[in-house]
């Protein structure tokens, strides 16, 4: 987020969900077969009826987008290809600070999520990946399984913003205060900021 003066606040960073666009997994085949194209229909059909917002950026691509709590959106990509379909959804940036906690955290949480696991890409930005066989797929499963990515996300996001971003953070607040901006958007964050910041 550009401020007035030019300058970026940190936690622009910090969510870059919005830049990050769904791809089709390498591995998904297209809808070569008649079991995927079906897949897809259902898939369709589901998400319509269940009036989930959501656009088809190509025949075996959904971008779902579910609204949320904590993280005001989560984007979730659904590939369907010949064996199976993977959901994928960007969380939150590497972490600045602290990554043995934040990763201590998501392995303990993988241990309580429903057919989909915290993983990280090769930069360090983490991601939460399911995967699901065609004929494991029904309405209530696709439901059930958006479900689980929008309740990890939403509930984890401050925790991992904790972990692993504190001193930006701090810096985003002591920011905001000299400049008079708002602090709505931070203030779950303020048992983490110095009581002579706070003003």
């Amino acid at each position: 987020m550009a401020a007035a003066d030019g300058s970026t606040t940190q936690m622009s960073e910090v969510e870059r969900a919005a830049d990050w666009t769904p791809r089709p997994h390498a591995s998904t085949g297209g809808l070569n077969d008649e079991t995927a194209r079906a897949t897809a229909q259902l898939i369709d059909e589901t998400l319509r009826e269940r009036e989930i917002e959501y656009t088809r950026d190509a025949p075996d691509l959904f971008v779902v987008v579910l609204p949320g709590e904590r993280k005001l959106k989560t984007v979730i990509g659904v590939s369907v290809g010949k064996h199976g379909v993977r959901m994928e959804s960007f969380v939150c940036r590497k972490p600045d600070e602290n990554f043995e906690g934040v990763y201590k955290f998501l392995l303990r949480r993988n241990r309580r999520l429903y057919g989909v696991a915290y993983t990280i890409d090769r930069v360090g930005d983490i991601y939460l990946v399911g995967r699901m066989s065609n004929d494991r797929v029904t309405p209530d499963e696709l439901d059930r399984w958006l479900g689980q990515i929008l309740e990890a996300v939403d509930a984890d996001f401050n925790t991992l913003l904790e972990l692993g971003f504190a001193e930006s953070i701090r810096k985003e607040w002591k920011w905001r205060v000299s400049r008079g901006e708002s602090l709505k958007n931070l203030r779950a964050f303020e048992h983490l900021v110095d009581s002579a910041d706070k003003q």
